[in-house]
């Protein structure tokens, strides 16, 4: 029979000590440590309300913060030890404080539980990641936008079915990715909302019988309140959720780019130029370059729905309260911040150097009959129904298909067997250039229009608080 394991803090209900492998199998250290910094702020908080309340003597809250001070530089300069036998980030942090200052650090605890203490940690250390998320993402709208600026009038074709639609700007299209992005960043900032809600207080689960001030702990962390039911409190993970949710849509978003800027390097399109640095070459074929970046992007956006899609199969069946599930909310969560801030580092970076190629851009355009629909409007503009425009367009079409011309290459008395409403005037819209000028409205891809919307842009493009 094994002896009790007297190094833990939790051990005096345990007549056996714990099963080595059992030891290792619940420990969450590991990973757990890098909130070591949020657990130490919020223990400074509640130390400081402690006193406040009367539960600890000035001498006490004095030895206790400062003890948690030293170990937060321990930590900083690579000098703590963690220990597995402690569990998690939050009994190695208390175990070393005991050590270094006695009894009074063994006071901290008291009127909270692990339960309050790490939900208040992951909010702690979210609403800090959100932060730098938010600045990766306002990297990457400003490299886009600086972008699209110098291609406001670089012609290109719009697709749909990936099929060639109509000439659009490449500076339109970029700014198509500037709003993703803004929607993306416009989420985070609703997410923090509820992220900054404290629960630290709530204890294990019903509440504490200590007097203690959540409001003053609250106002010390920065959050805008406390919690409103202790049970709801140790148990929500919905803002991990929510979290994890807008990062999946951030992914999604930097997946559809990649898969556009792998379509626009490839020799078949051949429309940019993505910079040696973000690419490598074939182990057997000199020829290659790669777009490895994209492509790892791209291949990152399942990782990270994969974290949502646990951490909703993680809650869907716990009854209340706080149950050992949620130790696996943890791995996938810092996952999806690491990978979500190196994917818009990565991205940010590579898109200051993107080179489009004006001049296959514009062949591109000019190759798939771009302008039909401009045609089919100026019929309509003339007085001829819709219908009846859309077929003659199509006859026009067709002719270009068998002669190889595109629609602007066609003569005036070619076009005119399809319509007699046809004049000279035409060509102003069978070109490439007058189809975008003619889009001028607010969202239009109009050259003045893309300006007008880059500018407004990055008037509103202000860093994160």
């Amino acid at each position: 029979m094994s002896t009790v394991n007297s190094d833990k803090l939790s051990s005096a209900r345990f007549a056996q000590a714990t099963d080595a492998f059992v030891e290792v199998f619940t420990a969450s250290v590991d990973f757990d440590k890098r909130m070591a910094e949020q657990d130490i702020q919020g223990s400074i908080a509640h130390a400081t309300m402690l006193h406040a309340v009367g539960i600890l003597t000035e001498q006490e809250r004095d030895a206790i913060i400062n003890g948690l001070n030293h170990i937060q530089q321990d930590i900083n300069n690579g000098q703590f030890v963690w220990s597995i036998k402690q569990e998690d980030v939050h009994m190695n942090i208390e175990a070393r404080l005991t050590d270094l200052i006695g009894n009074a650090g063994k006071k901290l605890h008291t009127g909270r539980s692990r339960n309050d203490q790490v939900a208040t940690d992951i909010r702690l250390y979210l609403r800090s990641e959100i932060g730098h998320i938010s600045t990766q993402l306002i990297r990457l709208q400003s490299a886009i936008l600086n972008l699209a600026e110098q291609n406001a009038d670089t012609i290109m074709p719009g697709f749909t079915h990936l099929q060639v639609a109509q000439p659009i700007t490449f500076g339109h299209h970029l700014m198509a990715w500037f709003e993703m992005l803004s929607r993306d960043y416009e989420r985070l900032q609703d997410c923090c909302k509820r992220i900054n809600i404290m629960p630290l207080g709530s204890a294990a689960l019903a509440g504490t019988t200590y007097p203690i001030d959540r409001f003053m702990t609250a106002k010390l962390l920065g959050f805008s309140r406390p919690s409103a039911n202790s049970l709801d409190s140790v148990s929500d993970r919905d803002f991990a959720i929510e979290f994890t949710a807008a990062a999946s849509l951030i992914m999604m978003h930097l997946s559809r780019f990649s898969e556009e800027l792998i379509l626009w390097s490839s020799a078949q399109f051949d429309f940019i130029d993505i910079p040696d640095a973000f690419c490598t070459g074939s182990s057997i074929m000199p020829q290659k370059k790669n777009p490895d970046v994209p492509e790892l992007v791209r291949g990152k956006s399942g990782r990270v729905t994969g974290h949502l899609m646990s951490l909703l199969m993680l809650m869907k069946s716990q009854p209340l309260a706080y149950n050992k599930d949620n130790q696996e909310d943890k791995e996938p969560l810092f996952d999806t911040v690491d990978t979500v801030i190196n994917c818009l580092r990565a991205y940010a970076d590579m898109m200051t150097y993107i080179t489009p190629k004006k001049a296959n851009m514009y062949a591109s355009a000019k190759r798939g009959f771009a302008t039909a629909t401009d045609l089919a409007d100026y019929l309509v503009r003339k007085g001829l129904a819709f219908r009846d425009a859309h077929e003659a367009v199509g006859l026009a079409v067709r002719l270009g298909v068998d002669t190889n011309r595109d629609l602007s290459e066609i003569t005036l008395s070619e076009l005119q067997q399809f319509s007699d409403l046809i004049s000279a005037d035409v060509f102003d819209y069978l070109t490439l250039e007058g189809s975008v000028a003619a889009r001028k409205h607010i969202g239009g891809t109009a050259p003045d229009t893309v300006k007008a919307a880059i500018a407004l842009a990055r008037k509103h493009l202000i860093p994160p608080c």
